[in-house]
């Protein structure tokens, strides 16, 4: 088996995800990255496949002790979930358990007006949607945010990341259509080294990613393509 090589950056991880999500291109998707670094990938994503981009946030719930322990997570539409494992190993009470997911939902709520501002979520509705991260450890973001969307009813969910742990492919594997991994390296530890470069993506550049992407998704931009395809 060839050892996997590290990805330069996130769009590193996008363009090479890209390649593999091309079958869904037909389909018109909306691709939607999960903040901060998820956005990154799926910026990529969006441009290869000509696919509006937003962003779906979600918040891990962290070990109160061990913040970036994944105990659970929150996404919008008030979907909660914990690990009932963490929760008994951690002795972490049904009152403690709740205090944690409500100082995620403020969290999660601050982001998204930061991240849309007045703009609504798109409507999923009979969509194919692509969920974009650029790893999957323990995968309760993703999670959290595929739960979120199934109760929109999309046509079909697809959950790409450049890399992602083995034991939590198989876990996400059941919650979605289809699951799209560059790689599933066997000695997984963290997704931060299978990037060489794997610097914070702060608030500021995912806004920025988001306008553009508006830009040149945009349904003015997208007849004056098609006039220009035609005429040529």
């Amino acid at each position: 088996m060839t050892a996997f090589v590290r990805f330069r950056d996130r769009r590193d991880a996008g363009r090479q995800l890209a390649r593999l999500l091309m079958p869904y291109r037909a389909e018109r998707p909306l691709v939607l990255g999960l903040p901060r670094g998820g956005v990154v990938v799926a910026y990529e994503i969006a441009r290869a496949l000509q696919a509006p981009l937003d962003v779906i946030v979600a918040r891990k719930i962290g070990a109160p002790q061990q913040p970036e322990l994944a105990i659970g997570a929150v996404a919008p539409g008030g979907v909660v979930f914990f690990y009932p494992y963490a929760l008994r190993a951690l002795g972490i009470s049904p009152e403690m358990a709740h205090r944690l997911a409500e100082r995620e939902q403020q969290e999660l709520e601050r982001r998204i007006r930061r991240y849309r501002g007045d703009q609504p979520m798109p409507d999923v509705t009979g969509r194919t949607v692509i969920v974009v991260d650029d790893g999957l450890a323990t995968g309760a973001t993703a999670l959290a945010a595929v739960r979120a969307l199934r109760r929109q009813y999309p046509r079909r969910i697809v959950l790409a990341a450049g890399v992602c742990a083995p034991e939590t492919a198989a876990a996400l594997e059941p919650e979605v259509d289809d699951l799209v991994c560059v790689a599933m390296p066997e000695d997984f530890v963290a997704v931060g080294q299978w990037y060489e470069d794997f610097r914070p993506v702060t608030d500021e550049e995912v806004i920025a990613l988001l306008e553009d992407a508006r830009r040149w998704s945009a349904p003015d931009a997208e007849s004056s393509s098609d006039a220009s395809d035609t005429s040529s």
